[in-house]
C-alpha cells in the first residue's frame, strides 16, 4: 500500500526538514555552548538550590490542586449536557490563549492587596497572595488548570460512556460509577494530564513574576532565576537552561507511551 502511493513529494520533505531544523538547532546550540565547569558551578550555587526547591514545591502543590479541581470540571464538560457548556469550555481555555503577563495582571486585579477578592481577604485575615510562595502556587494553578482540564476532558471523551451506562443498568449511581468505573479506566490519561500540568507549572514565568516579583527563597523559581542570570552571567544562563532542558526531556520520556508511539 505504501508503494502504491508513490514517492513522497520532495517539496513536503524539504519543508518538514526545515521545520525539524527550526526546533532542533536552538536545542543543539544550547547543548554545544554549555561548559561542564559552568554546569558544576551552577549546581553548587545556593541560588539554584533555592530556586529548584521552590519550583519543585510550587509545581507539585499546584498540580495537586489542579487534580482536585480539574478532574470534576473535566468530567462535567465530558459527561454532562447543559446550556452554556461550550461557553464554559471557552472560559476554561482562555488562560491558555492569553499572554502570561496579562494573566499576572488579571491575578493582581482579583487577588492583589487592593484587588476584588484580595482586599477583603487582607482586611479579614491579614493574608495576601502577592509576593508569597502561595501567590506563586496560585499563579501556577491559574495558568496550568486549563491544560489539565482540556487534556482530562479529551481522555474522558475517548473512553466513551458505555461502561458508565453498563454500571447504571446494574444499579450503580453516577458517583459510584465515577469512582469504580470511570476513574480506574481514566488513570493513564489522568496521569499524563497531570504530568503535562506539572511540566507547564515548572516552566511558568510570566504570570508568576508579574504577580509575585522575583524574591530568592520566596518567589524566585527556576525560570525567574534564569531571567535574572541572563542580565549578568551568560554561562550561568546556559547551564541553568540546560538543566531545565534535561527536566523537559525527562518529562517527555515519562510520556513516551503517549507521545512517542505512532497511532
Amino acid at each position: 500500500m505504501k508503494h502504491a502511493l508513490g514517492r513522497p513529494p520532495v517539496a513536503l520533505l524539504l519543508v518538514a526538514t526545515l521545520a525539524v531544523a527550526v526546533v532542533a538547532l536552538p536545542l543543539v546550540a544550547l547543548v554545544a555552548q554549555a561548559h561542564p565547569k559552568a554546569i558544576s558551578e551552577a549546581l553548587r550555587s545556593q541560588a539554584l538550590r533555592q530556586a529548584m526547591w521552590l519550583s519543585l514545591i510550587t509545581s507539585v502543590a499546584s498540580t495537586t490542586i489542579c487534580a482536585v479541581l480539574g478532574l470534576p470540571l473535566a468530567w462535567v464538560l465530558a459527561r454532562l449536557t447543559f446550556p452554556g457548556r461550550k461557553l464554559l469550555r471557552a472560559l476554561v481555555a482562555v488562560p491558555m490563549l492569553m499572554p502570561p503577563v496579562v494573566g499576572g495582571v488579571a491575578l493582581e486585579a482579583a487577588f492583589g492587596r487592593t484587588g476584588l477578592f484580595g482586599a477583603p481577604l487582607l482586611a479579614h485575615t491579614g493574608f495576601s497572595f502577592p509576593y508569597t510562595t502561595w501567590g506563586v502556587v496560585l499563579a501556577h494553578v491559574f495558568v496550568c488548570l486549563p491544560f489539565v482540564v482540556i487534556s482530562l476532558e479529551g481522555s474522558l471523551r475517548a473512553l466513551g460512556q458505555e461502561y458508565d451506562v453498563a454500571a447504571a443498568t446494574l444499579g450503580a449511581s453516577r458517583w459510584h460509577a465515577f469512582r469504580r468505573v470511570t476513574l480506574p479506566l481514566a488513570l493513564p490519561g489522568i496521569g499524563a494530564s497531570l504530568l503535562l500540568g506539572w511540566a507547564r507549572s515548572l516552566g511558568e514565568f510570566g504570570a508568576t513574576i508579574t504577580f509575585n516579583g522575583n524574591y530568592p527563597g520566596t518567589t524566585q523559581t527556576m525560570p525567574t532565576l534564569i531571567y535574572v542570570a541572563h542580565e549578568s552571567d551568560e554561562q550561568a544562563v546556559v547551564a541553568l537552561s540546560l538543566i531545565m532542558l534535561a527536566v523537559s526531556i525527562g518529562i517527555l520520556v515519562a510520556l513516551r507511551d503517549r507521545w512517542l508511539v505512532a497511532a
